[in-house]
């Protein structure tokens, strides 16, 4: 479990996606992953959050060697809290979903940044860019 202590006091970039093993959500997690030394080499420390189980995010983690943590939340809750549920349009269907967006911290905990339209291949250029 992460909480705020978790957080005050560490550069934090926490993104929010879909869902685990799909194809933009794995393209997304695999640019943190092979950029994670800059994240690092700033301070940044990353966390990826979706509505996924956890043992599906321990899964996604394994299959593509994923050095940061992924946090469940079933309920939404935080989704919700951060403006990263809401109505989405597949082929003219609107239903009820996570919005891939991402908020940029700062060490003192103050939201610097919020990426809401997240190019999954090329991520961290728009974080650091």
């Amino acid at each position: 479990m992460v909480t705020d202590k978790d957080l005050i006091g560490k550069k934090t970039v926490i993104y929010f996606y879909p869902k685990d093993s799909t194809p933009g959500c794995t393209a997304e997690a695999c640019n943190f992953r092979d950029n994670y030394h800059t994240f690092l080499a700033q301070g940044y420390q990353v966390y990826g959050v979706s509505k996924d189980s956890q043992a599906s995010h321990v899964k996604f983690k394994e299959k593509y060697d994923l050095p940061f943590p992924l946090l469940s939340d079933p309920t939404t809750a935080m989704l919700q809290a951060f403006g990263a549920w809401g109505e989405k349009r597949n082929y003219g269907k609107v239903t009820m979903g996570t919005l891939r967006k991402t908020f940029v911290f700062n060490a003192d905990g103050l939201l610097e940044r919020i990426i809401d339209k997240v190019d999954t291949k090329n991520h961290t250029s728009q974080i650091f860019g």
